[in-house]
């Protein structure tokens, strides 16, 4: 079958690999569309996310909607949770799979990802979408689900005022979200065609980075605020925007694995800083049915598809951050 792999920091390659064989409680699944993550172009700008630094050949891709080849959802339209806990952990009896010491996960580390053709993965992890949803859609649900999971940390109120530090993807769902719940929505973006996105997908206000200083008058009225953009200074503008006593949720991945941040800002404020990791399998569960029925806008994210034969294209498209979501359409010629 085809796939995708990365070889190093911006060599991605179309090649061929073995179809894989379903194991005990595994489907095959037909990959239909794969999305591309901020966490994918972090393998492919730096070879590395985190601690987790390349060391072979690696299939990327989490963001994965397909059509189930044998199990019990054959021959229906599916999106993969990407994460597989161990579900016999401390974390996983406990009922924070997400969070689970012994996870594989799609696409990262030595656990090859969506950009093929075939993948098989445990029917646990597989979730029938409805007839005839759109496999782009599809993707979208995972990057939703991490949204929603996102949210349930802000402990989101309704009328709240929140602030969304960057407006990729997953911001512009965090501002529907929010925008859902009623909430006043300031959105902070350098990109003038994501400011525009973010009034779109419902925030009352989309400023510049520069435009947050300790003495504007956006300073220290809000809620909430999510830092989504992984930029070293995202956290400490989200410390000026929030009031004392609130909360930060950090969702975005910083280069080089750091972020500063003015300690006595967030310490005079009292703030509470929050971890966004992955997503719960409830929120993934929820964010289909978010998605499914349209209470979320997602077809307008997609601003890009390539064929698979172009995926080195696509990555490149995507870390121009010249569109919203690019999306990989593997079953297309």
């Amino acid at each position: 079958m085809r796939c995708v792999t990365i070889h190093a920091p911006g060599d991605i390659r179309v090649g061929e690999m073995p179809d894989p064989v379903p194991g005990p409680g595994e489907s095959l699944v037909q990959i239909t569309s794969v999305g591309l993550c901020g966490s994918d172009l972090h393998w492919f700008t730096e070879g590395a996310i985190g601690d987790a630094v390349l060391t072979k050949p690696l299939v990327l891709g989490h963001e994965i909607a397909g059509i189930a080849v044998t199990g019990p959802l054959a021959g229906r339209s599916v999106g993969l949770d990407p994460a597989q806990p161990c579900h016999d952990c401390r974390e996983c009896r406990t009922g924070l799979e997400h969070l689970c010491t012994r996870m594989s996960f799609a696409g990262h580390g030595r656990t090859d990802g969506g950009l093929r053709e075939l993948m098989a993965w445990p029917d646990r992890q597989i979730h029938e979408l409805p007839d005839g949803y759109d496999p782009s859609c599809g993707t979208l649900l995972e990057p939703l689900g991490v949204a929603v999971h996102s949210a349930d940390l802000a402990h989101l109120r309704h009328g709240w005022k929140v602030a969304v530090v960057g407006c990729g993807p997953i911001g512009l769902m965090l501002i529907e979200l929010a925008a859902m719940a009623g909430c006043d929505v300031l959105a902070v973006e350098p990109l003038s065609h994501r400011r525009a996105a973010a009034r779109r997908a419902g925030a009352s206000v989309a400023v510049a980075p520069e435009e947050v200083t300790p003495k504007s008058v956006l300073d220290g009225g809000y809620d909430v605020a999510f830092e989504v953009s992984g930029a070293d200074d995202g956290l400490e503008r989200a410390g000026v925007l929030v009031r004392p006593g609130a909360r930060i949720v950090l969702v975005g991945i910083p280069d080089e694995d750091s972020t500063t941040f003015q300690a006595s800002l967030l310490r005079r404020k009292g703030l509470t800083l929050a971890c966004a990791r992955r997503m719960t399998e409830s929120a993934y569960a929820r964010a289909i049915d978010l998605g499914s029925r349209t209470a979320v806008d997602l077809p307008w994210l997609v601003s890009q598809r390539y064929p698979l034969a172009d995926a080195a294209k696509a990555f490149e498209a995507a870390a121009g951050r010249g569109g919203l979501k690019v999306v990989i359409d593997v079953a297309a010629s």
